[in-house]
């Protein structure tokens, strides 16, 4: 018997064990349930852009579309949504003059609801001002 992976039922091995996708060892999973890498700066085109309009998004997964609301507050909307709003969300992103002393900046979460999540990026270079960061990633794990 060969091992085989079916994204509903499981893994079978060649023991004849099995494994669930939804639940590990010990009967839970916290998985990374989406995640993105899109460009806050540019339009699904691929155009520099500041028009309130979806991103482009590099990769993906789970996501359906990145909507830039205003500068730097960006709508993640998830292809499936989520259980419920209680999920943990993790970012990172690249900024402009990135090697400037104290130019802090941070990605926070504005909302969460189950079939989306909207952050917003800023950074102390801009005075604490929403801005569009070229590299902006987040995960969520429920």
């Amino acid at each position: 018997m060969s091992t085989v992976i079916d994204g509903s039922a499981g893994i079978t091995t060649n023991a004849g064990g099995s494994v669930n996708p939804s639940t590990n060892v010990d009967g839970i999973n916290y998985s990374c349930r989406a995640w993105v890498n899109f460009d806050g700066t540019k339009d699904t085109t691929g155009a520099t852009s500041t028009a309130n309009t979806n991103r482009l998004i590099r990769a993906s997964g789970n996501i359906t579309s990145v909507l830039r609301n205003a500068a730097g507050d960006y709508t993640i909307t998830f292809t499936t949504a989520m259980t419920d709003a209680n999920y943990a969300a993790t970012f990172g992103y690249q900024g402009d003059s990135l090697n400037v002393t104290g130019n802090a900046r941070l990605v926070q979460i504005h909302t969460q609801a189950a079939g989306t999540c909207r952050i917003q990026t800023m950074g102390q270079g801009t005075g604490g001002a929403l801005t569009d960061f070229p590299i902006v990633n987040a995960s969520i794990f429920r």
